[in-house]
């Protein structure tokens, strides 16, 4: 089911703006609980930093184990070997050097220590564009985007377009088909972490004016053709026809022609659809 469909049919019903916005983010983030659960293990190459919530496990000892944010210093305190600094480190090199200190320090032998991080906020990942509640939000366990989106309220689907890009810390891109991904396609859901940016531009327009209910400005959905743009600018007026349209269209030279259109074509980014009157 596509959220932005989910909307429109929420909106038909007789339900608000606010309402049909609640839906969508509420449909986006049960979609995404399976991959966005708060607590999943870090990336290998994931380095713990300020901020970040860690729990350590020391096995065979619970009175030793502890669950303990990163200070600002980078530092954690643990029970009995005091402050050890972990900034920096993978939770790999996290054991390593706590159960070094535990051995240095006389109070185990052979310690098996686990280190997990349950809040990743030291890495933020930016949502940005038309969501309900663009900024930055930390990353929690495995994330990715729909999870991403979910915390940040839904897209809007009445300016957001069908489209997002991802953009890695590292400079890379990627283009996630929303349409796609809110049906549950797997290969659209793609893992994010500190640093990524994800995108969601506005929607391209078009314009229709002439013998409709509702001209004005409107959100060009994929595949919209000129039937289904009077329908969304209200249907026509009793006077109005649809066989004599008209599309006003730029073309790459910036010079803007006039052509003849029926239902079933295909309207363009930025075109201006003109509907005349019936002759009798």
């Amino acid at each position: 089911m596509r959220t932005e469909r989910k909307g429109y049919r929420l909106q038909a019903a007789g339900y608000g703006p606010q309402m049909v916005m609640m839906a969508v983010a509420a449909l986006c983030l049960v979609l995404a609980t399976a991959g966005h659960a708060n607590g999943g293990p870090a990336p290998s190459d994931y380095k713990v930093g300020p901020g970040d919530l860690v729990k350590i496990t020391v096995y065979g000892a619970p009175d030793m184990s502890t669950e303990v944010r990163v200070a600002e210093s980078g530092g954690i305190t643990c029970p009995l070997i005091g402050s050890v600094q972990v900034a920096g480190l993978s939770t790999s090199e996290m054991e390593k050097l706590l159960a070094t200190r535990y051995v240095d320090g006389g109070f185990l032998r052979q310690p098996q220590i686990a280190v997990l991080i349950t809040e990743f906020m030291s890495q933020k990942i930016s949502v940005l564009g038309h969501v309900t509640r663009p900024g930055q939000y930390p990353q929690r366990g495995s994330a990715n985007v729909l999870g991403l989106i979910a915390e940040a309220g839904g897209v809007d689907f009445k300016t957001a377009a069908d489209r997002a890009t991802l953009t890695r810390a590292d400079g890379t891109h990627a283009e996630i088909d929303l349409e796609k991904l809110f049906d549950g396609d797997p290969g659209q859901n793609l893992a994010v972490g500190g640093g990524d940016r994800i995108y969601i531009p506005k929607a391209d327009q078009f314009y229709v004016y002439g013998q409709v209910q509702k001209p004005g400005q409107y959100k060009l959905e994929r595949n919209m053709t000129v039937s289904r743009a009077i329908s969304a600018s209200g249907g026509l007026t009793a006077r109005g026809t649809e066989r004599r349209a008209i599309v006003k269209r730029r073309g790459p030279d910036g010079e803007e022609k006039e052509y003849g259109v029926k239902g079933t074509d295909v309207l363009r980014p930025d075109d201006i659809l003109f509907i005349k009157e019936s002759f009798f």
